[in-house]
């Protein structure tokens, strides 16, 4: 038994050097945080374990408003079977500025917090908007380099902040959630984003393309960070969270307390009553109850296509086209999904654990379907409901 332990701690201690040595000590924050609580990939409620700053409620929330029919509306047997076997936590309908139905589950409710994964691309980019707004970034034409000289790859001189917006960046990296070795892995759990995204090199042209790249937001955060001067949390309080009358203060996930740098692709948790505000807010073109937060031509840029062979995709928004109507939407790992049908001054919000695949697969819209078929179910739901709904 003596020599089995003594052999068992070789092992381990091997096996942790060459952790180091190829640089995948990460893993060991995957192992504890992830996989040895049961889970396979990063989950909802995942926030608690790594370290967070605060995006700040205001003193006073403006909170949303219920229609006059709020959940008046009783779901289908076949909606409520979907819910259950793609594990929803929450489903709100919002309808000409509210709430007309909300239902949550798996022990979740109003002001459960809940991993946004991927939503906080279109976040990010509206705060790219903002500072584009505030003089902090010339265009969207502007270098990257301007902000992060120590870019590296034969194209780093070329890529503009708009690339990075739309996903054109030339940048390395592939797109992988449940390869542990991968560099999205990696982003997931290093203590040190910065340096990670800065091995990676622009080392195609960009602007040419959409491809959907993780590392590409995680760029623009960086680009954002040092334009402003500020945090992304701070940013995002000061000029969207607080304008805007959130409810409740959100998190968002650090690379560590010591670095204290967000994952912009990623991880901003709060509840769906405040993940439809970025709905309203995009919806009604870059305005909030009468004050103009975001610049309406920015908003409008957003939710068109930038490349004709790619529909799918605007500057940090996903496009889509249901029942002859047209639909912009955020997107996050699992199916989390805020969706906005603004011919009919909709907006339908879905979080739950599973998307319709259950791997959320991204990638060149030549490859693969853009979406999965869970999101039409959602808003085919949401479009019904509406049918005979009176104004509020």
């Amino acid at each position: 038994m003596k020599r089995f332990l003594i052999s068992l701690g070789f092992l381990m201690a091997v096996t942790f050097s060459l952790l180091y040595v190829f640089k995948y000590d990460y893993l060991l924050t995957g192992v504890t945080t992830i996989y040895l609580t049961g889970h396979t990939t990063a989950y909802l409620t995942d926030y608690k374990k790594f370290p967070n700053d605060s995006v700040l409620a205001p003193a006073k929330a403006q909170s949303w408003p219920l229609h006059k029919q709020y959940n008046q509306y009783t779901t289908s047997k076949n909606l409520e079977d979907f819910h259950v076997d793609r594990k929803t936590v929450a489903y709100l309908v919002i309808k000409n500025d509210s709430i007309l139905y909300e239902k949550y589950y798996d022990g979740f409710g109003v002001d459960s917090k809940s991993n946004s994964f991927s939503v906080a691309k279109s976040i990010v980019s509206a705060l790219m908007g903002i500072a584009i707004q505030d003089g902090a970034i010339m265009s969207l034409d502007q270098k990257v380099v301007d902000f992060i000289p120590d870019l590296k790859g034969p194209y780093a001189d070329q890529v503009t902040v708009g690339d990075l917006s739309s996903m054109a960046s030339g940048q390395k990296w592939i797109e992988e959630y449940y390869n542990p070795f991968s560099v999205t892995s990696a982003s997931y759990f290093v203590k040190d984003l910065d340096a990670l995204i800065l091995a990676q090199p622009i080392n195609e042209k960009p602007g040419e393309a959409f491809i959907y790249k993780s590392g590409t937001t995680q760029l623009l955060g960086m680009v954002i960070k040092k334009a402003t001067g500020k945090t992304l949390s701070a940013y995002l309080t000061e000029k969207l969270w607080q304008p805007m009358g959130a409810d409740k203060t959100a998190l968002w996930q650090l690379d560590s307390a010591e670095k204290g740098m967000e994952k912009a692709f990623c991880c901003l948790a709060t509840n769906a009553r405040d993940f439809a505000r970025f709905g309203k807010l995009y919806k009604n073109h870059g305005r909030w109850n009468g004050t103009q937060l975001l610049d309406s031509s920015f908003v409008a840029l957003s939710v068109k296509p930038r490349f004709d062979q790619s529909p799918e995709y605007g500057y940090g928004w996903w496009l889509d086209v249901f029942q002859g109507k047209k639909v912009f939407m955020m997107r996050g790992h699992l199916g989390q999904y805020i969706m906005v049908v603004p011919e009919q001054d909709l907006i339908v919000v879905r979080l739950g654990h599973l998307d319709g695949k259950e791997i959320l697969s991204h990638g060149k819209s030549s490859e693969v379907e853009p979406f999965t078929k869970d999101i039409y179910v959602y808003l085919e739901a949401g479009l019904d409901m509406i049918k005979n709904v009176s104004k509020n």
